[in-house]
């Protein structure tokens, strides 16, 4: 994967120099340059040429120390799980303060020719309340790590002559499609927003006091009194984000559900021949007409005791609390008797309403056996899971005509949407 050019740190080579006496000489001699990418270059300074022969430096024990990048930079495993969890956040803790209220004003009037006009004070505007707004271009709660407080502004006091206070602005929050939000506390479901465009209140602001031109009556008629302004609300909220899809993809790591996906959709999650390269959910659409469409989410990959925490673990089945269909994608080659039944033990530990919902299973692979070991897998399949049954290879792209149809029908059969539990 092709790097920047990058230097913000002048520790980072042997001479401690930094970008202003680095040549490829010395990046070589640190490690940091692989030897292939190397060209011949005069240094820019004599000094670098001396050192160019220091001892390397352990650049891992380095914290926070950021070094040079020069064209292809090794790749490794830890890397790409650590970017890659860095992009997808769905799950994050805020705190939130709605504006507290301005207070009403005690005033009274003076102005010429009206010697007696009287108690004049304005009520306090209203505090501006924290909004959540769904906007469909967001995919994650990533912003939120970065802005962890969420404060409205308060209103104005009221002023004499009547005025009233300025009531302030609320504090609208972009989040994605089907964020959830959660009373820290209490768990209390505060709100669940799904559609773009849809707003929610998670924290209201305060209400502005009475001035006291609101309390002169006949026999009081200078009244020194006013209210405050009401405090506005403020607590931690947790922010759950569930993706919005109507066909999720559940199985074994490596069982081609993001090979699936990428065939179906233009979605292009990561595909590569080793477990779990899919580490965070993916969400692609199918088109069947320009009229009729699904989205499909592909869950990371579960494994024996993922509930207990093996593997990825389970967090990522949340996302398929949304869906209306499941489709069970197992690997036709490496039992995929065996395979259901890991993978509906996992779901059932986690929620065990999941297993209601419709479902259908895809055998994948098939371009791996000859037609009498798949008619054998496909019977043993529907003897053990008693689901219909769809042979498919995602890679060759065969087969899936049936599936999306059959998918399509279902979907037009259970026409309900699926209940989040919270």
């Amino acid at each position: 994967m092709a790097r920047s050019l990058r230097c913000l740190s002048s520790s980072c080579l042997p001479s401690g120099r930094g970008c202003s006496g680095g040549s490829v000489q010395e990046l070589l001699a640190a490690n940091i340059l692989p030897a292939s990418n190397a060209a011949p270059s005069p240094a820019r300074h004599g000094a670098c040429e001396k050192n160019a022969t220091a001892a390397p430096r352990d650049l891992s024990r380095d914290a926070g120390e950021v070094i040079w990048e020069i064209g292809e930079a090794p790749y490794t495993r830890s890397n790409y799980i650590v970017r890659t969890a860095m992009r997808f956040i769905d799950e994050t803790r805020v705190f939130v303060k709605a504006g507290n209220g301005g207070n009403g004003a005690i005033a009274f009037l003076r102005e010429k020719y009206r010697p007696f006009g009287g108690p004049s004070g304005g009520d306090g505007g209203n505090g501006g309340s924290v909004i959540i707004e769904v906007d469909e271009g967001l995919s994650t709660l990533l912003d939120f790590k970065y802005q962890p407080r969420l404060i409205a502004r308060d209103g104005e006091s009221g002023r004499g002559k009547q005025q009233y206070g300025h009531s302030a602005d609320d504090l609208v929050v972009r989040v994605p499609p089907g964020t959830i939000a959660f009373d820290d506390e209490t768990g209390e479901v505060l709100a669940d927003v799904v559609m773009p465009g849809s707003r929610a209140v998670i924290a209201e602001g305060g209400k502005g006091g009475a001035g006291n031109m609101h309390f002169a009556t006949s026999t009081r008629r200078a009244p020194r009194i006013a209210t405050p302004g009401t405090a506005g609300v403020q607590r931690w909220v947790r922010l759950e984000l569930r993706l919005v899809a109507e066909v999720g993809l559940v199985g074994l790591p490596n069982a081609g559900k993001s090979t699936l996906l990428r065939a179906l959709t233009a979605a292009r999650p990561k595909v590569a021949s080793y477990p779990f390269t899919t580490l965070t959910p993916n969400l692609g659409r199918v088109h069947i007409t320009d009229e009729e469409s699904f989205s499909i989410a592909d869950i990371p990959g579960l494994i024996e005791g993922a509930h207990l925490g093996h593997g990825l673990g389970i967090r990522f089945l949340k996302h398929l609390s949304r869906t209306r269909v499941l489709l069970y994608v197992l690997d036709i080659a490496d039992k995929p008797d065996e395979a259901f039944k890991t993978v509906r033990g996992e779901l059932e530990a986690f929620d065990a309403s999941l297993l209601g919902r419709p479902a259908l299973v895809a055998l994948n692979k098939i371009d791996l056996l000859g037609e009498e070991d798949i008619a054998r897998a496909t019977r043993e399949v529907v003897s053990a899971t008693k689901l219909e049954v769809v042979t498919i290879s995602a890679d060759k792209k065969l087969g899936l005509e049936p599936l999306v149809a059959r998918l399509a029908t279902m979907l037009h059969e259970f026409d309900q949407p699926a209940t989040c539990p919270t």
